[in-house]
């Protein structure tokens, strides 16, 4: 639900480096647009003309079928309902976010439009309870859920694909990388509640997923092309896309994206230029759908992404950065007639990030072994490869017994990371350590549901090992999930409030760097980094009590409000942090050495408690929308001799507002947004900060449509209190105007 569905339905810096500015600058929009428009529209021609149905799909776990409507039902629905009450990925039964009892958000294609996002972090504005740690390098993206991120804590699934990239570094530690144009959804699940997805999301999970064939395909139609451009001006950066869609059958499609991105250094609020923050990327999409039967289909993606930048320092590009990212996925899914007792879906994917960091100029480091000094000299390597694999298979049974409906399932999952790191450049193999990681898990759950009262009760198994060139460590648990939900009103104005609560629990294993860093401190002053193999994994045990709340026709006929609140407390024990030692304790085993006399290993604290408020709601009715959403959070570590300490990773608190009216027969839409930001209680950088912002589309004809939107209105200087950790303080961009045109072609 959330902000993301108004609408309706209908570390160091880095900047482009030179070897990465293959398209000139000077090159004009216009000859961009009309290659991409050329393009575009060669993938239609050149495919034969014929007709073809509209397919009729099966439901997968992205889409579920609603139940049978009475007539009454069957009329069109209100707009914000529409929108809002839509089924979720999360769901692996079928539940819409206003029903689910869960903290749980949905942003859908059209508020991805508005938004016009370069970045996920713009992707997830205003969803409560979630922040987007991005430093300079804009493009790769750390999500933080309820205070969670890195190492897993908040699992990144894209097309089924999990995302696990990490490498060492002040501020963010785990990255993904997607190109928001590639995303036609996004759902977001808030605690270890969503265990069915995998082991280790003690912190929730976020689901990207990419658009279809029938995103582009309208009905009747064979083949589609869609180009888009756009400007920003904070950046002087373009944005160019093109899309061919083809149905050779009503059982068999496929589609092609590719998007194109080039931007400078952009300016914040105060006017100042902030270095390292350009980036030249290039992206793509490549998809099938395939139905081999009336109640089976068969998806088979790829997307990756090509990118380059400089990392600055003092002003200096001193690292030239390649990255190349690719994620391959497969998803089966096979029903029965009925839907009843199979509803399988079997999905295989593979993840791979490659990174090369190539010295720019000689620089003054520390050997990772020795801790003196020496001169890394221009030309000096270091690379990263993250191979993440994963396979998912899951089935829901639904039956009923004595009057009780049940949906029950059962399932496992297994995700293998394959880490290698070498090179010269800042001693990589000791900071990201090279090893293997395997986790794997099995889970049953079932939903009850009778009358007023819904239960849902689930176990699940995890387990893992971790293996490297040191040593191995392995561990297990089982995890608990009790949920209870009741309706207990039957008037029409109370008929759609539900409480819930609920208790869930969750469990991670460390990382390959969390139990394996070691070498000393690459540059600035040196000191050891201490592995620690005797790790344990951390248990998240969540707490949360919720209302959920639908009602139409309330001021006038076809109007909408949906509305869902959770208080929330979560116990992370064992949490892994980083902690300093003293060289000078003898009990630290930080031994002294060149540098100064302390060490920085990965501990385990007694626990970490975080507790919170989220709350999101929406009006939606012919002439607008408008909305409200608001999460408070707040959390400490606890060492185990009972010391207290504020948790760097707790967000903003924040409270969001939007308003939007449509005109000219909905051709025209126009609003605007306002965010409140709070200070994180003992974070150093963070300030209180209000951003404005507004937007406005105009769907001129079926086939063109053009898109406004101004970002930080009122040009306010603030930094997101994520980067406290980083090296320097990163300011936000200022205030940003976006315009972008979209022509498409279809027959």
């Amino acid at each position: 639900m959330g902000l993301a569905n108004w609408g309706r339905l209908g570390l160091a810096n880095s900047s482009p480096g030179p070897a990465h500015r293959s398209m000139a600058k000077g090159r004009s929009m216009a000859s961009g647009m009309a290659a991409l428009l050329a393009g575009a529209a060669a993938i239609a021609l050149l495919t034969p003309s014929a007709n073809a149905q509209q397919a009729a799909q099966p439901a997968t776990d992205q889409q579920q079928p609603e139940q049978a409507q009475t007539p009454e039902e069957a009329a069109p629905a209100p707009a914000g309902a529409t929108l809002l009450d839509q089924i979720l990925v999360i769901s692996r039964t079928g539940e819409t976010a206003i029903d689910s009892l869960a903290s749980v958000s949905h942003v859908d294609q059209e508020q991805l439009e508005r938004r016009m996002a370069t970045t996920p972090n713009e992707m997830l504005f205003g969803v409560p309870g979630v922040a987007v740690q991005a430093d300079a390098r804009r493009v790769s993206s750390s999500i933080n859920i309820r205070g969670l991120q890195d190492f897993g804590r908040v699992a990144v699934i894209v097309d089924g694909a999990r995302q696990n990239f990490q490498r060492s570094d002040h501020g963010t530690q785990s990255t993904f990388y997607i190109d928001p144009e590639l995303i036609k959804s996004v759902d977001v699940i808030r605690g270890p509640v969503a265990n069915t997805y995998g082991s280790g999301a003690i912190g929730g999970v976020v689901l990207f997923e990419t658009k279809d064939a029938d995103d582009y395909l309208r009905g009747g139609e064979t083949w589609a092309a869609s180009a888009t451009g756009r400007y920003e001006s904070n950046g002087e950066g373009w944005t160019t896309s093109a899309a061919g869609a083809y149905r050779f059958n009503e059982n068999w499609d496929v589609l092609g994206n590719i998007v194109y991105r080039d931007y400078d250094d952009y300016k914040d609020g105060g006017g100042d230029t902030v270095n390292g923050t350009g980036f030249d990327v290039l992206s793509g999409l490549l998809k099938t759908t395939i139905r081999p039967t009336e109640n089976s289909e068969l998806k088979l993606g790829w997307n990756g992404t090509s990118d380059g930048w400089n990392e600055v320092s003092g002003g200096t590009a001193v690292n030239d950065v390649d990255l190349k990212a690719n994620t391959f996925s497969g998803r089966y899914n096979i029903t029965d007639e009925d839907k009843s007792w199979l509803d399988l879906h079997i999905n295989a994917s593979y993840n791979k990030t490659d990174m090369e960091m190539t010295s720019l100029v000689p620089q003054n480091r520390f050997d990772p072994v020795t801790g003196l000094p020496i001169v890394l000299p221009a030309g000096s390597m270091s690379t990263f490869d993250i191979g993440t694999s994963g396979i998912d298979i899951w089935n829901t049974s639904r039956f009923e017994t004595a009057g009780i409906a049940h949906e029950l399932t059962y399932g496992g999952d297994w995700v293998g990371d394959d880490v290698e790191t070498g090179g010269a450049a800042g001693g990589a193999s000791f900071y990201t350590p090279s090893g293997k990681r395997n986790v794997s898990g099995a889970y049953v759950q079932d939903k009850l549901t009778w009358d007023w009262l819904e239960v849902i009760a689930g176990l699940r198994y995890d387990s893992y090992k971790l293996e490297s060139d040191v040593g191995e460590t392995s561990g297990d648990r089982l995890s608990p999930r009790i949920t209870v939900g009741v309706s207990p009103f039957e008037t029409a104005s109370l008929s759609g409030l539900q409480f819930y609560g609920t208790y869930a629990e969750g469990y991670r294993s460390p990382s390959l760097s969390e139990t394996l860093i070691s070498g000393n401190h690459p540059a600035g002053v040196s000191f050891p980094f201490l592995p620690n193999p005797d790790l344990k994994p951390e248990t998240g045990k969540t707490v949360e009590f919720g209302v959920n709340y639908k009602q139409d026709d309330i001021l006038e006929a076809g109007d909408a409000f949906r509305f869902k609140a959770a208080y929330f407390n979560n116990d992370v024990d064992d949490y892994i942090d980083g902690v300093t030692l003293s060289a000078f304790d003898p009990t630290s085993g930080c031994p002294f050495g060149p540098g100064i006399p302390i060490c920085f290993q990965y501990q385990n604290f007694a626990k970490a408690k975080i507790r919170g408020f989220e709350m999101e709601g929406v009006y939606d009715a012919s002439w607008g929308f408008a909305g409200l959403s608001a999460s408070i959070i707040d959390g400490h570590t606890i060492s185990y001799e009972g010391e207290r300490a504020d948790l760097v990773t707790v967000p903003s608190s924040q409270v969001t507002a939007q308003l939007g009216f449509r005109f000219l027969e909905d051709k025209l839409t126009v609003g605007g947004e306002v965010q409140y930001n709070g200070k994180p209680k003992g974070n150093a950088v963070a300030k209180d900060y209000i951003l404005v912002n507004a937007f406005a589309s105009y769907q001129a004809t079926d086939n063109f449509k053009v898109d406004f939107r101004a970002d930080n209105l009122f040009d306010v200087k603030y930094t997101n209190p994520l980067n406290a950790s980083a090296t320097s303080v990163i300011y936000e961009p200022g205030v940003t105007l976006k315009v972008a045109a979209t022509m498409r072609f279809g027959g």
